[in-house]
């Protein structure tokens, strides 16, 4: 079966090295084609990838769909393997990429769960009296004054912070450098967790990140997701909470209170603003939702 592994592991040495994506991003992609493998392996008992046909991409789609995967994670999976056979075809001479002319299925577009400004206000109104709660108010007002999203968050070095200029400097995804600014609030949050919390975090450990954990060593995206919930539970917030929630609510409530799209998605680091877009359907569907509650004859 080397055959048909070669090829994969030449594509994800492709995709790290010439389109410098992210580890998650590779992850993802990992995912889909050792699951197209191992079906074509098992199901189709296909040893070469030129002998891989329109028919055998769609029984995979249709094994997906029986499995009970989301028709957004289908979509998902079906541009993985479009990207891989066009790789085929360019790197190893196949003539046919079986993945053409399939459709793609629609996926429902769920609309992000946002904080309402009271329970932000709530989720920050954090006492911080000692070196970790410093800590999390800092990380808390970064996110909602930034809309970092929680991997740039907790890969912040300190040579990105500009706070004199009120602003920091972060690598989205795809390694793309961006420029967001900064509230007043988040600056001072920062400033007295650098001046009075990180210091007793590192001790005498080298690190150049900002945000640390209690060995002194970076955050991981998992502790940051236990602080938020933590913090969300002490906050009497019982709506559903995720680290990407802050980042919904950053961008939702400045489309509510006029802020420009185009300088929204430019915030956000999105590649393409229909993906900004959705935020303002978010905004229409919570007016809707204050009309009904407050208008006398909704």
């Amino acid at each position: 079966m080397e055959e048909l592994l070669d090829p994969v592991e030449e594509f994800f040495r492709y995709l790290k090295i010439e389109r410098g994506l992210s580890e998650n991003t590779l992850q993802a992609y990992k995912r889909d084609l050792i699951k197209y493998y191992e079906y074509l392996k098992e199901f189709r008992k296909i040893k070469n990838w030129h002998r891989v046909t329109r028919q055998d991409v769609m029984q995979f789609l249709y094994f997906l769909n029986d499995s009970g995967k989301s028709s957004a994670t289908i979509a998902r999976t079906l541009s993985t393997l479009r990207l891989f056979h066009s790789f085929l075809i360019r790197e190893f001479d196949m003539k046919e990429d079986p993945s053409l002319h399939i459709e793609t299925p629609k996926s429902k577009r769920h609309l992000p769960k946002v904080l309402s400004t009271n329970d932000v206000e709530k989720l920050l109104h954090i006492q911080y009296d000692d070196k970790f709660s410093l800590r999390n108010k800092a990380m808390l007002e970064v996110l909602y004054a930034t809309g970092l999203r929680v991997t740039e968050l907790i890969d912040l070095t300190l040579n990105d912070l500009h706070l004199t200029m009120g602003f920091i400097r972060c690598f989205g995804k795809g390694s793309k450098e961006r420029i967001v600014p900064m509230g007043d609030i988040a600056k001072e949050a920062i400033e007295l967790y650098l001046h009075d919390s990180r210091p007793k975090l590192v001790k005498r450990k080298q690190t150049e990140q900002v945000f640390v954990n209690h060995h002194g060593k970076p955050l991981s995206r998992q502790g940051f997701w236990k602080i938020i919930k933590q913090v969300a539970k002490e906050a009497g917030i019982e709506k559903e909470i995720s680290p990407h929630t802050l980042r919904h609510s950053f961008a939702t409530h400045l489309l509510e209170n006029g802020a420009d799209l185009r300088a929204v998605q430019e915030m956000l680091g999105h590649a393409d603003i229909s993906t900004t877009q959705i935020y303002t359907q978010v905004s229409k569907s919570r007016l809707k939702d204050i009309y009904k509650s407050h208008h006398p004859r909704a």
